[in-house]
């Protein structure tokens, strides 16, 4: 019997709010880097994850590509999404 299908909302520290479905995926937190690049603006990337040690793995990763692509810097952060 299939899964049934649900919808998982992120609510992150600055009030954005990210709906994801609908899914049977067994997800549980969603991750958000923001990369502040050198000339002023700003690039958003997004995901989920079944895991929160998975979550912040990307963290790891995400320093690695901040040097590669010579971001000013950048935000990460992990919130546990919440079914509706």
């Amino acid at each position: 019997m299939a899964r049934k299908k649900r919808y998982l909302t992120a609510t992150m520290a600055d009030s954005y709010v990210k709906t994801i479905g609908p899914t049977a995926a067994p997800f549980t937190h969603y991750w958000r880097i923001v990369a502040h690049l050198h000339n002023g603006k700003t690039e958003v990337f997004w995901g989920h994850t079944t895991s929160i040690k998975e979550a912040a793995a990307k963290e790891a990763l995400t320093q690695q590509a901040a040097k590669r692509h010579g971001w000013k810097g950048f935000d990460f952060e992990v919130v546990e999404l919440s079914e509706q």
